[in-house]
Parts: structure tokens; C-alpha cells; sequence
């Protein structure tokens, strides 16, 4: 079942790598266990979904639009973005690298938990991907979520990959008509 507005986030436990200055060598990261009250509680977060890292689509616009409006999210009241994809914290952080990602956290689903219990993994085997996140993006307030943007042909696992309405174009106009409102 996929989550809906006004419910809580999946409480789930992500391993990421994080750089420690401390350790001496060529491999100064170490392993932080990070679990979804770290990355929503008491924030404000957009959080976009995609299938992979360094696919094209998502490297070519979907992270990086993101990170280009960064400052237009803060001006509207978002804590952090952050980028999931069920891949593993290695891959996750090579791609940053490589894409150049500052202000985007990027956050590894590598066992699928988070995204199989919100109710998006499905199965990519005709792109090679096995079981991945189709394409969403959701805004958090304190670990509720508050909007979601699914890409459409989730119901029957379209073999494309749609990018319509998760890009970050349509999240801040979401947010900002969503300000407008309130005055």
C-alpha cells in the first residue's frame, strides 16, 4: 500500500558513510546508522525518489534542478532536500561527488526498506535494475508527510520512467502556492 498524505513516514534505519577528519589514511569515512526521526523530525524536508544513481534522467536534471533551487526552497520553509535512491551508501556518495551535490543530502535506501514501505519498489528487471524506487517526491513536516507528487504509470509499473511531476519545478510551485495561500 502506498503511504498517503497525513501519515507518518516509515521509521526505518539507513547506513550511510560520512567523512571524519579524524581518521588518518586514504579512507577517512566512516559508517553512521541514521533512522527517519534523524532525517525528519522536527524539520521541514523535501525528499525526491529516484531509480537510480547516474542514470540519465536523474543525473542530468533530476538532482541536479534540486540542487540548482536550493535557496528557493530554504525562502520557502524547507529545512533540507534530500535525494533517495535504493542504492548502496558507496554509489550514493560517489554520485554526489560526481554530480557535484552540496546542498542535497543524499540518502541510501540500499536494502529497499524505506522505499518498499511506503508502498514504491518496484520491480526494473527490464531495465536491469532489479527491485528499485519509482520516481515521487514528497514534502515532511515533522515527519508526516504532507504532499506527494507520484510519477504517473505507478499502478502498473510502466516500463518508461516518467519524470512529469517530481521534478523540483512542480515541488516549489507546490510550496509556493501553498504560502500564497496562507496569507
Amino acid at each position: 500500500m502506498t503511504q498517503q498524505t497525513r501519515q507518518q513516514v516509515p521509521m526505518t534505519k539507513f547506513q550511510t558513510r560520512v567523512r571524519n577528519d579524524a581518521l588518518e589514511g586514504p579512507n577517512p569515512f566512516e559508517w553512521k546508522e541514521l533512522n527517519s526521526d534523524d532525517v525528519f523530525k522536527g524539520k521541514r524536508v523535501v525528499l525526491f525518489s529516484l531509480p537510480g544513481a547516474f542514470t540519465p534522467t536523474c543525473s542530468t536534471s533530476h538532482l541536479p534542478r534540486y540542487e540548482e533551487l536550493y535557496e528557493a526552497f530554504q525562502a520557502e520553509g524547507v529545512d533540507a532536500i534530500v535525494c533517495l535512491s535504493v542504492n548502496d551508501a558507496f554509489v550514493m556518495y560517489q554520485w554526489g561527488q560526481a554530480q557535484g551535490a552540496e546542498n542535497v543530502f543524499l540518502l541510501p535506501d540500499g536494502n529497499g526498506e524505506f522505499t518498499r514501505k511506503m508502498g514504491m519498489l518496484v520491480e526494473k528487471a527490464n531495465l536491469g535494475f532489479g527491485m528499485r524506487s519509482w520516481r515521487y517526491s514528497m514534502v515532511v513536516n515533522d515527519g508526516e508527510i504532507e504532499k506527494m507528487f507520484v510519477e504517473p504509470g505507478f499502478e502498473d509499473n510502466c516500463p518508461t520512467d516518467p519524470s512529469e511531476v517530481s521534478d523540483a519545478d512542480t515541488m516549489l510551485g507546490y510550496l509556493k502556492s501553498r504560502a500564497q495561500q496562507a496569507v
